[in-house]
């Protein structure tokens, strides 16, 4: 019988992936109590940010900008549509393609969000430098992952 000794890189302790996975709750979980007054779930701020940012998006672009697939981020958008905070219609030149944009509401919602990456970053606990630096790796890993696919 093998000793747990020779199973060491089984040790939940040893899982990058579980940090991750720990990471990514605990960020969530920071998130929601900044968001349930705007509204919002996290997935949905994720997606105004974008919209905020960069304006009218078509589906698939805004999917490729959050990494997300169809059938996660249609019913996200229908709720963001449903709260009045979005609207999709049919590019009149491709009518297969479909434009995501805000409405007056949605826009309006970007003033009342704009402490929230202000109170994160002080829960956060870390300096902008090393913020960056944590985001520089993250997106390497993920970068290294996407290519390994």
């Amino acid at each position: 019988m093998a000793t747990s000794k020779e199973f060491h890189e089984l040790k939940l302790a040893n899982q990058l992936c579980f940090d991750l996975y720990a990471a990514s709750r605990a960020v969530t979980k920071a998130y929601r109590p900044l968001l349930e007054p705007l509204g919002l779930t996290y997935p949905q701020y994720l997606a105004l940010l974008v919209l905020w940012e960069h304006g009218a998006h078509s589906v698939t672009a805004l999917g490729q900008a959050l990494q997300l697939d169809s059938g996660t981020l249609s019913p996200l958008l229908k709720r963001l549509e449903g709260a009045g905070l979005i609207r999709r219609q049919r590019r009149p030149d491709d009518e297969r393609a479909v434009e995501v944009g805000l409405t007056e509401a949605g826009l309006a919602l970007k003033e009342r969000a704009a402490s929230v990456p202000m109170a994160i970053a002080c829960k956060v606990g870390l300096g902008l430098g090393e913020a960056r630096a944590l985001q520089a790796e993250l997106r390497r890993l993920v970068a290294a992952l996407d290519a390994g696919e």
